[in-house]
């Protein structure tokens, strides 16, 4: 994709990796900032309407299938054969976006999805829908987002350049939370008034907005970032690329992790609202509704703040595994109900956080691969913490499954914190400061500081 004189390049990456913090810009930028942008305000336009429809499916489809079924193990098929793909082909859709033009590839998958979701749509209004369409349509969508994934994370860079980049992130996460607080509304209302059908149809036209928006950008504003040419052993490039980067491989493997043990909530929160509280289905939205808030809020706060920092994305894990354990004894609906919150907001500031870090820190030409790795991690450890949650929770009760989850996500952080502390040459520092405990890592003292003065 080219662009016009003057444009910039997102810059290469520190390769001296003496040091843990991530790259970031210094300066301090609005909540919004990044809206400025005219290529990335379209962008994130056409996302609000198509991740609301995205949502809309998820909801739709999981009705249709049980609807059709009678089987809950039929709807855990439909998710997994959509995260199946990214799990068997997330690097080689990593390879491909680093050689194509990322705007053109937006184009044709976020066309695929849309295609899907209107054919889904024809099959279920017209009566003729039998539940290998909708598995059929589900492995077609996750075989797009093999591409489109990285491609969007990628892409995001060309549209704002660096200084932008984390509070383009950040507001592409609070994006996506929003649509969650009301695609599910609105599929519900749909669902019950009209029928799934037209759940579907919403979200296949809703694929209109996302295309017309990057059909209307200015190839001339956007920042130059150079291509992989077509070469044999480039997956195998990007895997040497990530673990010669301790930067990275650790950010990486904290995030695979926190993801694969401590985001099991569509198991841990039904298990909770029945088993344990005895409340029902009203109450399992509630968690959802209040864990989605704490995620916008936490998406927002991501984008205000002006750098990325490794010792936010460790904290904030810690944070999330404490209060997973927490939530795991937590007596009382209305606590457990609040813990939401929270966990929610430090959840999306470790989402965001290690996003930022990884994109940052990448070489331009290699983004493709390494982000594609990042989802395939994250996502991909769905079809495996899944399974290993549902079984802790049906053997040792919810409690013990949710604070087993806590319980591994804070470990992770701590022993990650501790790696990178040593790759940095850091040292642990704790102290008073404006009459506040404060915990942090410090530079070590060399043996010329520490020698005394001649």
């Amino acid at each position: 994709m080219s662009s016009g004189p003057g444009a910039e390049s997102a810059p290469a990456p520190d390769t001296t990796h003496n040091s843990p913090p991530v790259p970031g810009s210094a300066r301090k930028s609005s909540m919004f900032s990044s809206l400025r942008v005219r290529n990335y305000r379209l962008f994130f336009v056409g996302q609000v309407v198509s991740n609301i429809g995205t949502w809309m499916q998820r909801i739709a489809q999981d009705w249709l299938v049980l609807s059709l079924t009678g089987s809950a193990t039929a709807v855990g098929v439909t998710t997994a054969l959509q995260f199946l793909p990214m799990l068997l082909f997330g690097l080689y859709g990593g390879v491909l976006v680093d050689r194509l033009p990322k705007r053109r590839t937006l184009l044709f998958t976020q066309s695929s999805m849309g295609v899907a979701g209107i054919a889904l749509a024809v099959l279920t209004l017209t009566g003729q829908v039998q539940v290998w369409h909708v598995y059929l349509a589900a492995f077609a969508v996750g075989l797009a987002t093999v591409l489109d994934n990285p491609a969007r994370q990628s892409f995001v860079s060309e549209m704002v350049g660096p200084a932008q980049l984390q509070n383009a992130v950040s507001l592409n996460s609070a994006n996506f939370q929003s649509a969650r607080l009301v695609g599910p509304a609105v599929a519900g209302l749909m669902i019950t008034g009209v029928g799934t059908g037209w759940a579907f149809l919403f979200n296949g036209l809703s694929f209109v907005a996302p295309i017309v928006g990057l059909l209307l950008m200015r190839a001339r504003e956007l920042h130059v970032v150079e291509r992989a040419p077509r070469g044999k052993g480039q997956l195998r490039e990007g895997l040497r690329y990530v673990a010669g980067r301790p930067d990275l491989i650790w950010t990486i493997v904290l995030i695979g992790f926190v993801g694969t043990f401590g985001f099991n909530f569509p198991v841990y929160l039904s298990a909770f609202a029945d088993d344990v509280f005895h409340a029902g289905a009203g109450s399992y939205s509630l968690f959802n509704t209040l864990m989605a808030v704490g995620s916008l809020v936490g998406a927002l706060l991501a984008a205000r703040r002006g750098t990325t920092r490794m010792r936010v994305m460790i904290a904030a894990a810690a944070a999330f595994g404490a209060l997973e354990l927490a939530a795991a004894g937590a007596p009382s609906l209305w606590l457990f109900s609040l813990l939401m919150v929270p966990i929610g907001v430090f959840g999306m500031t470790i989402n965001v956080t290690a996003n930022t870090a990884v994109q940052m820190a990448t070489d331009p030409a290699m983004r493709g691969r390494v982000m594609s790795l990042y989802m395939m991690v994250f996502m991909g450890g769905t079809p495996i913490g899944a399974p290993i949650a549902g079984w802790i929770t049906d053997t040792y009760g919810v409690r013990a499954g949710l604070a087993v989850g806590g319980a591994i996500a804070a470990a992770a952080a701590v022993v990650i914190g501790l790696v990178l502390a040593r790759v940095g040459n850091l040292r642990l520092s704790v102290g008073w400061h404006g009459g506040h405990p404060q915990v942090r890592f410090v530079p070590r003292e060399t043996e010329e500081q520490l020698a005394p003065a001649a």
